[in-house]
């Protein structure tokens, strides 16, 4: 199976099969997103939704957040990981957003990157999901499973995943793809234990070919 082949067997498996993958944090606005993505760094959704309703009822907007403490916004996330360091990255985002942006979170990566606690990863899921640009994130879970499935080869990093990926998908799918990915990795593809046996896209896994 040459790697085209590859791409466009799985790609047509999930463009039947999940339409309509999206995020699974929630939130209601870019800013709440941003905020969502920022606190999701090693620390499930799953945390992360159960924390943000106080955070956005406290600071309603990226105005609101610039105006808190350190103090105010660690106690309300110390139940995530690495509270006071994302402390202070939403506090540095928030300033940063107000004064730099006039309040709006930017449609581009290069300046969501100007914001601390906002890497590339962080930067292209905004674009995508809020902004409907064709930007791939690529996470821990994204990397893993695309190097395992065949989808990339020899990425030594996210970034050189992230071109690899964007070479063979269609523009129009690459948000998409972006969850795919990252749902596979979650509930299917995991790190240590790949359920295989169960994986509707095992005929075209690179991994599961080497396994026979």
């Amino acid at each position: 199976m040459t790697r085209k082949q590859r791409f466009d067997n799985i790609i047509d498996y999930f463009k039947k099969n999940q339409p309509e993958a999206d995020t699974e944090l929630h939130y209601k606005s870019a800013y709440e997103l941003l905020v969502a993505v920022i606190l999701s760094a090693q620390c499930t959704d799953k945390r992360v939704n159960m924390l943000t309703p106080a955070l956005f009822t406290k600071y309603p907007s990226v105005y609101d957040l610039a105006t808190a403490t350190l103090d105010e916004i660690s106690q309300l996330i110390r139940s995530c990981s690495y509270p006071n360091n994302k402390a202070n990255h939403l506090l540095g985002m928030a300033k940063g957003i107000v004064e730099q942006f006039e309040g709006k979170v930017p449609d581009n990566i290069t300046d969501l990157q100007k914001l601390p606690g906002v890497g590339r990863k962080t930067a292209n899921v905004i674009v995508s999901v809020v902004y409907n640009k064709p930007a791939m994130a690529v996470d821990t879970h994204v990397f893993r499973v695309s190097n395992r499935i065949g989808l990339t080869q020899h990425a030594k990093n996210p970034l050189e995943a992230e071109k690899q990926l964007v070479k063979y998908i269609p523009e129009s799918l690459v948000s998409r793809a972006h969850h795919w990915l990252i749902l596979h990795g979650r509930y299917v593809c995991l790190a240590r234990k790949p359920k295989c046996e169960t994986c509707n896209i095992s005929a075209f896994c690179m991994f599961y070919e080497k396994k026979d």
